[in-house]
């Protein structure tokens, strides 16, 4: 015990020195200061504003939450949500959980940063809320909130956010004054909520994004989008940002298929963009985490933060937005000159990722215009307006189509020449001696290299056309709902459901849950045309095999690709591809005739011709 009891000594003798001078180096650990401010509001309420009876002249009906002062749904009253089964408003604004869990409400104000330091999270704060006041049938709700000192209990800051809902109008006002109560200057910056909360318009897919427009040093609008997919990936604040080098920022949207709701704040005086904006960042969130197209829970967001806002003792400020909800129509943004001015016009998005934009986007609003044109001249069926733009495409491309099957018929009628089966029989693998060869007979006869090309001349030029259709029935508000026979096409914008069963998912149909008889069709009409095709002379047997596996590719592939689409694009497809058929019918007799006619102007054999059968040089092989 006394070794132990000694041993015991030593330690603390040698050690305390130590243990004194690492007490006495450690850094000084400070708590953190308290808040010496709170905020005070009142209780929960949920205020109403517009209306959902469209003889009211509102465009929306609002619900207004006292949690942050800020929006938990809107239903436009205009416009439904195409359920089948219980169709009922369609909501374009929903409350929905944020990226830190807590609800999102739309334009709510969420965070507070006072002198560079405090921080106050005005979302969780019940703001007090008034009776829905009416000036001359616009309809104004109030909100106010006050920051107090803790130490003397006196009020600091006061915030009043007013929302103004005027008929005949879809955009809804929303003011946020901020006014500085105390003798001490205060500087704030203010996080808040965006629009949120958009569902998706399309069961088959996600094309929601969320966008930010942008003035360059030239003036004009530029825009920038994250859509899901990228959104889904963002894991860093700066991934989910929204910005344009050397661009100064306008306006900041959530857009789905038809819909889009756009926050634009006010510039300051003699500005053309809002320079007291400094983030704008977009968000995905996903409460129950399994990613589903079907689940219903996923959403997209936007989050915006102020500059500093320096207020002098009695001094106030007003910051202004101006929220607009309601239909991607070009229509509307160019018959309003705010919107034209803005360039709502930069929410429409044509799903055209595999052609350009500069291409594409005039013909999609080419093709938008020429729908609303006819629609006018033939008000009653806008599936009568397709096919009638059908007729008039048909039309515009007939001499094209009659040139490209002639000079197919022709080429294809060379390459069956004894003679050039030969060449390639025996110069086949010596490609440039082959092609000399072929060259020599088809300056023979009059053949050109372009015959083969302009025979794929009209499909190539209808390409484009195509997509610039399926972006335009894709993106046409005019046609979400739009009925083209009672009793099957329903909507030009879903497919033709002609039946629906439970759903099911299948090999690159993905998930099924109706019988669609318009791709069927569709197939049957590219068989019909590939038949009447002008037959090419294979080469060797492996070529004549791919020909025969071509012929049947495009009726099976074409109904699969686009099984899924928008009835309105199989319409057209399909009745374009059948008025193709009977085009090719026609000039496949105009080509019979074409070849009787040459034969007639062939030379008979007589001694002046040396036995041979002479071929005026003059003559083409076909007269188109």
């Amino acid at each position: 015990m006394k070794f132990k009891t000694v041993l015991t000594l030593m330690l603390i003798v040698f050690c305390s020195p130590c243990v004194i001078m690492a007490a006495d180096e450690a850094p000084s650990l400070q708590a953190a200061p308290q808040p010496s401010f709170s905020a005070v509001g009142g209780g929960p309420k949920t205020i109403t504003l517009g209306s959902l009876d469209p003889n009211t002249g509102f465009k929306f009906l609002i619900d207004l939450t006292s949690r942050g002062a800020g929006i938990s749904d809107a239903k436009l009253s205009e416009f439904g949500d195409l359920d089948h089964k219980n169709p009922q408003p369609l909501a374009i604004l929903s409350s929905t959980a944020n990226l830190d869990g807590t609800p999102a409400f739309s334009m709510a104000t969420r965070s507070l940063i006072l002198d560079n330091q405090l921080q106050l999270r005005l979302d969780k704060l019940d703001w007090t809320a008034g009776d829905v006041e009416t000036d001359n049938s616009i309809q104004i709700a109030r909100f106010e909130a006050i920051i107090k000192d803790k130490t003397t209990g006196k009020p600091v800051i006061k915030l009043t956010k007013t929302y103004r809902v005027t008929p005949k109008n879809y955009d809804l006002d929303c003011n946020l004054t901020i006014e500085n109560l105390s003798s001490d200057e205060h500087k704030l910056q203010f996080e808040m909520t965006g629009p949120a909360g958009i569902k998706r318009d399309d069961p088959r897919s996600d094309s929601r994004k969320t966008i930010a427009a942008f003035r360059d040093t030239k003036g004009e609008i530029v825009s920038t989008f994250l859509d899901t997919n990228k959104l889904k990936k963002a894991t860093t604040p700066e991934s989910r940002q929204l910005a344009q080098h050397n661009a100064g920022f306008i306006w900041a949207a959530i857009t789905c298929k038809y819909f889009t709701a756009i926050v634009v704040p006010t510039p300051d005086v003699n500005m053309n963009f809002c320079n007291w904006i400094t983030d704008k960042s977009g968000w995905f969130a996903n409460p129950d985490g399994d990613y589903q197209l079907n689940s219903g829970d996923e959403t997209v967001g936007i989050d915006l933060k102020t500059t500093n806002i320096t207020l002098a003792t009695a001094e106030s400020k007003t910051l202004s937005f101006k929220l607009f909800l309601g239909p991607k129509d070009k229509s509307l943004f160019d018959k309003v000159p705010m919107y034209q001015n803005l360039g709502f016009v930069n929410t429409m998005d044509f799903m055209a990722c595999c052609c350009p934009a500069a291409i594409i986007h005039p013909l999609a609003f080419g093709i938008l215009w020429l729908l609303k044109s006819l629609h006018g001249f033939w008000p009653h069926n806008y599936g009568i307006v397709i096919i009638i733009l059908v007729l008039l495409v048909r039309l515009m491309l007939h001499p094209l189509t009659r040139l490209s099957q002639v000079s197919m018929s022709k080429y294809s009628k060379f390459n069956a020449l004894p003679e050039v089966q030969e060449i390639r029989k025996q110069y086949g693998k010596n490609m440039m001696e082959m092609n000399r060869r072929i060259g020599e007979v088809q300056k023979k006869y009059g053949v050109s290299h372009s015959a083969a090309v302009m025979g794929m001349l009209p499909t190539m030029v209808q390409m484009p056309i195509w997509i610039a259709l399926y972006g335009a029935i894709y993106a046409s508000i005019d046609l979400r709902g739009a009925q083209f026979l009672p009793f099957w096409i329903t909507d030009l914008s879903a497919p033709d459901a002609l039946f629906r069963f439970k759903a099911i998912s299948l090999p690159l149909l993905g998930t099924l849950d109706s019988f669609n008889l318009l791709p069927i069709l569709m197939g049957v009409a590219f068989y019909l045309q590939q038949k009447l095709m002008p037959a090419q002379a294979a080469a060797d047997p492996q070529t004549a095999q791919q020909q025969k596996i071509m012929m049947f590719m495009m009726p099976v592939m074409f109904p699969l690709m686009l099984y899924n689409s928008p009835s309105g694009l199989n319409l057209y497809i399909m009745a374009s591809v059948f008025g193709g058929v009977l085009e090719q019918y026609y000039i496949k007799k105009h080509i019979a005739k074409q070849e009787l006619l040459e034969i007639e102007n062939f030379v008979p054999v007589t001694s002046k011709t040396g036995g041979k059968v002479k071929k005026p040089k003059s003559k083409p092989f076909f007269k188109i």
